[in-house]
């Protein structure tokens, strides 16, 4: 796994089950005399995005795909591309038409990112000053119910929780079923990104759903069945000789971020 911190519940849960059916599970830097069969990339500086896409042109199989995980870090093009597509997304506003109150986000999608709601011109003055050097987007400001909708796929499974909108007030989650829809949503933002591990996060509005971003291979945590998931998703990716003996599932730990 191309990850930052192995000891992620996720990869620890994955690991124990991939190794429990025969595959070794390392998290050491690739060598690519000696390729995996599988590259799981949960981690997304540009370190680790060079390392898949060096990995990719050997002709390995990386989940997800560099250029997938890429198109998840712009969030300018991720609303363009989801707008071509016609997924319900939250539209962005031109710096010379802006409308308060506002939702401001740094353009590209990180670990602690800038995410906040402007009520008006003074405010966002101010957000500019604290954060100078930060490309921004604008995001017409959505009044939803409080709730965010975490849908978070692996291959094709859908899981879900409803957790308090950080620009709402209070705090908390709830365990949640996932409306079909939201789920052939979920499945859809997948097609239009070309990912397979990734995360949409989904508001209601006039009880209509919009979603307001697509995270590729997020932090799932408490999910009941995500790492049996992902290792059914792993095992389909394995040459058909390998999946009969113990194979190699080897990734890269360590210093790659989030």
């Amino acid at each position: 796994m191309i990850a930052r911190d192995p000891r992620h519940p996720l990869l620890t849960a994955t690991a124990a089950l991939l190794t429990a059916v025969g595959h070794w599970v390392e998290f050491a830097a690739p060598d690519p005399a000696d390729p995996a069969d599988v590259y799981l990339l949960k981690a997304r500086t540009p370190a680790a995005l060079a390392l898949a896409r060096r990995l990719e042109a050997a002709g390995a199989v990386v989940l997800n795909s560099a250029a997938a995980t890429e198109r998840c870090q712009d969030r300018a093009l991720m609303a363009e591309l989801a707008g071509t597509a016609g997924l319900p997304f939250a539209p962005s506003l031109s710096p010379n038409a802006l409308r308060y109150p506002l939702v401001v986000k740094s353009r590209h999608s990180r670990k602690d990112d800038l995410v906040a709601k402007v009520l008006d011109r003074a405010e966002l003055d101010e957000l500019r000053r604290q954060w100078p050097d930060e490309p921004l987007i604008h995001q017409e400001f959505a009044p939803g119910d409080g709730w965010d909708r975490k849908l978070w796929v692996v291959g094709r499974q859908v899981f879900g929780e409803l957790r308090r909108s950080e620009l709402a007030a209070g705090s908390g989650s709830e365990s949640w079923t996932v409306p079909l829809e939201l789920a052939e949503l979920a499945l859809w933002a997948g097609e239009v990104f070309g990912l397979e591990i990734y995360g949409v996060d989904v508001l209601e509005v006039d009880g209509e759903p919009l979603v307001v971003d697509v995270n590729a291979f997020p932090g799932i945590r408490g999910q009941l069945g995500a790492p049996e998931a992902l290792v059914r998703l792993v095992q389909r990716q394995v040459p058909g000789p390998a999946r009969e003996g113990a194979r190699w599932l080897r990734g890269a730990g360590g210093g790659w971020g989030q």
